[in-house]
């Protein structure tokens, strides 16, 4: 069985990209391998962002791993809050994060959205990207207790209930990882 190691101790990450990549492949987390480091994210696009993560494991570990980027961008707010999702309030607290984008929204008619995910591979001395993204909108308050981050205020297109009222099946069907992961999971399998 191939294994890979996934730059996160983030569960709910881990458990999406291991639904999505069933057991075609052994994903390790960080705590498996016994990093407990924060993994600096100082770069200004998520592809930056997720090389940094790569490149931090192989130069401490020398292990072929994988790591994302992902965040929301809402159209009117200009791309915000970006790469700065998980922490746009200045902290780490979702319900703030949350709080300040719809404070910032207001009552702006144009809530068009998208979430998107960047993920790069370390894989046997090669640097690769896979990209996936899901649009949608934003609504004025939040819907549902499922999901993590953004999803109570995110409807993707074509749905009328937002990621957090779907269950972790239908969202790993669409969503912006699950689409950067099934890039991913090909690629792999061509190997």
């Amino acid at each position: 069985m191939f294994e890979l190691v996934f730059a996160t101790n983030n569960k709910h990450k881990l458990e999406e990209v291991q639904a999505i990549i069933g057991d075609r492949f052994h994903i390790k987390s960080l705590s498996d391998i016994g990093c407990s480091d924060d993994i600096p994210e100082t770069g200004v696009t998520f592809e930056e962002n997720a090389q940094q993560k790569t490149d931090y494991l192989v130069k401490r570990y020398g292990l072929d791993c994988f790591g994302d980027d992902s965040g929301l961008e809402v159209t009117s707010l200009g791309g915000e809050p970006g790469v700065y999702s998980a922490r746009y309030s200045g902290t780490r607290d979702m319900e703030r994060n949350i709080d300040l984008l719809l404070e910032r929204l207001g009552d702006t008619p144009d809530r068009k959205a998208r979430f998107r995910t960047v993920i790069s591979l370390y894989l046997n001395g090669q640097q690769y990207f896979f990209e996936g993204t899901i649009e949608g909108h934003i609504l004025d308050a939040r819907r549902g207790d499922g999901g993590f981050g953004y999803d109570p205020i995110f409807v993707p297109d074509g749905y009328d209930r937002t990621f957090a009222e779907m269950s972790l099946e239908e969202k790993n069907k669409i969503s912006h990882r699950a689409v950067a992961v099934e890039k991913l999971a090909a690629f792999l399998n061509t190997l």
